[in-house]
């Protein structure tokens, strides 16, 4: 694949020092420019005011200004406007009006992180020391973006200008709710669900290991329950542990750990799950809170799409 990453995030906000704040206790590092950088990936996400939260623009790598040029040629035969040269290009989906780039950047080597040793029946691996996760301390530092959902109310539209046109690759769908598409070897990167109203519904940051996944949801969690959305659990599409949390603008922002990773597309069967069945969205954890699927603050996304000139 000649895409490899996500690079970045531009969120519109109401206060941006407040969840500039907010993010900074999630772990991420303040730069310049509204600017919050992870780990491995440097600067992913961009804080920026707007009236009302929503994602405004995502930055997606690609190896060379061949694979940028196919791009525009695959949006124009889908009627959609792209700028284009040797370095980016630029295209606005249509119906979340989120500006798309794509960019020519390098890839991405991240540093093993060790497996974290466990102990099982039969088997001692980590010998006479207690569980990393027991003894940790510090802050818990997202390793990079792995990726944003946004909510469509033409989810078949939108989904088509990421695959058809902008070449990522479906991996598993959950029927009439979501695709999840990845332009990396992660299973997914960006993820289209159906909504009655454009808006971005998660961020997703990876971190270690599911100990790191708690530990950083307790620590936000510390003097601030009204953070808490859901988990801990595990997904079944994506497999991976999970803990969301809602910053002050009302996105949820996501630890995650453990995620399928697709190396070879041969070898990976995109699935159609039941949206109706709950095992579709976790193997294990909490109950999903009706307000995951319609975040609170929806009637008043929806009573400002309308009003909007």
């Amino acid at each position: 694949m000649s895409l490899h990453r996500l690079a970045s995030i531009t969120l519109g906000v109401p206060d941006v020092v407040a969840a500039g704040a907010y993010y900074e206790e999630f772990g991420l590092s303040a730069e310049a420019d509204g600017w919050y950088s992870t780990v491995e990936a440097g600067r992913q996400l961009r804080l920026v005011r707007s009236p009302a939260r929503r994602l405004l623009g995502l930055s997606i790598g690609a190896d060379s200004p061949d694979d940028l040029y196919g791009i525009a040629s695959r949006l124009v035969r889908l009627g959609i406007d792209a700028r284009a040269d040797e370095r980016r290009l630029v295209a606005v989906e249509g119906v979340t009006g989120v500006e798309v780039e794509v960019a020519v950047m390098p890839r991405l080597a991240p540093s093993a992180v060790p497996a974290t040793p466990f102990n099982g029946p039969g088997r001692g691996e980590r010998g006479a020391t207690r569980a990393p996760g027991v003894v940790r301390e510090g802050l818990v530092r997202p390793r990079k973006l792995g990726h944003v959902v946004i909510g469509s109310t033409d989810q078949g539209t939108s989904q088509r200008f990421f695959t058809e046109g902008i070449g990522l690759k479906v991996s598993d769908e959950i029927a009439g709710v979501a695709a999840f598409m990845r332009c990396s070897t992660d299973h997914h990167n960006v993820l289209v669900q159906s909504a009655p109203v454009n808006f971005v519904h998660h961020t997703s940051w990876e971190v270690d290991d599911v100990d790191e996944v708690g530990r950083g949801a307790m620590q936000m969690l510390e003097g601030h329950p009204e953070r808490h959305v859901w988990g801990l659990g595990r997904h079944t599409v994506g497999s991976n542990f999970f803990w969301y949390l809602r910053d002050p603008a009302g996105n949820f922002s996501e630890y995650y750990s453990d995620l399928d990773c697709i190396v070879d597309d041969a070898l990976w069967k995109p699935t159609v799950w039941d949206g109706g069945s709950a095992k579709s969205f976790q193997t294990w954890g909490p109950p999903m809170p009706p307000s995951f699927i319609e975040p609170e603050d929806l009637a008043a996304l929806m009573t400002g799409a309308h009003q909007s000139p």
